[in-house]
Order: structure tokens, then C-alpha cells, then sequence
């Protein structure tokens, strides 16, 4: 009978990370105190990373049918996402559409038909690569109008 035996090191670090009284910083919390030198500069509480590049996009607000107007107000009833979360409309395989980007880390963007069914999940997961259903998308997608973006 052979046992598994956890390293202390590791063993201490999980049983660290589990205790209720962890502070964990991110790059938005305010720095306690600041130290300069003439040669170094003063961290700030300024998110600094924006993972969706900013575009040089007018916003097309007449391009909303009602499933669309309901589903930013659902997004903004929750927590702001970082980063922010954005709707675009396309043209795709010959229709319109529309395409929400993923609110973070390993979750999927969705593109929406016209009527507001989810036609599938272009990118993000674990891969990057979406479900895979629509896995041309990225190349052939055309038209693209920025239609909302969260203002949070």
C-alpha cells in the first residue's frame, strides 16, 4: 500500500490560502503609502490593463431591438466587469448579428442571431477557441458597428 504524501511547503501554502483573513492586492486597490525617489515613480490605483483594445468606434444606439435593450440592462444590473463588457453588430454568413465580448478570464464571448438567439461562442474557455461552432467568425465577419459599451 503505497500513501501520497503532501509536501509540508505545499501543504502550508494551501492551508494559507484557505484562511478567511487573506488580503489579496490587485492592480485597482490604493497602495498603503508611497515611497518615491527621484528615480522611481509612485504606484497608482489606475487599472493600467484594459485586455479589449479601445477602438476609434461612434456608438450606434439605433441599432437595438428590444431583446438587445434587455439584455444591457441585465449587464448593468451586476457588477462592472474587467474588462468592460462590449456589443458589436456584424455582418456574418450573410446576416446580421451581434457579438458580446467576455466579461474575463477563460469565459466565452457570445454571438447573438438578429432575434437574440445565441448562435454560438466564438472565443474564450479554457482554449481560447469558443465551442467551435462558429469558428470562422474572426475571419469572415464584416461591417463592424460598436453598438454599446458598458460606461461604468
Amino acid at each position: 500500500m503505497r500513501r501520497s504524501l503532501i509536501p509540508v511547503t505545499a501543504l502550508a501554502l494551501l492551508l494559507g490560502a484557505c484562511q478567511q483573513d487573506v488580503v489579496v492586492n490587485t492592480p485597482t486597490t490604493p497602495p498603503a503609502e508611497t515611497f518615491v525617489s527621484d528615480d522611481t515613480r509612485a504606484p497608482t490605483s489606475t487599472n493600467t490593463v484594459d485586455a479589449v483594445p479601445a477602438r476609434d468606434m461612434r456608438l450606434d444606439s439605433t441599432a437595438r431591438p428590444q431583446w438587445l435593450r434587455n439584455r444591457i440592462q441585465s449587464i448593468l444590473a451586476t457588477r462592472k466587469r474587467n474588462p468592460i463588457i462590449r456589443i458589436s453588430r456584424y455582418q456574418y454568413e450573410g446576416a446580421t448579428v451581434y457579438y458580446e465580448t467576455a466579461p474575463c478570464c477563460d469565459q466565452q464571448s457570445t454571438l447573438y442571431d438578429a432575434q437574440g438567439k445565441v448562435l454560438c461562442h466564438p472565443e474564450g474557455g479554457i482554449t481560447g477557441k469558443g465551442d467551435g461552432k462558429c469558428a470562422n467568425f474572426e475571419k469572415r465577419r464584416t461591417n463592424e458597428q460598436l453598438v454599446w459599451q458598458d460606461p461604468r
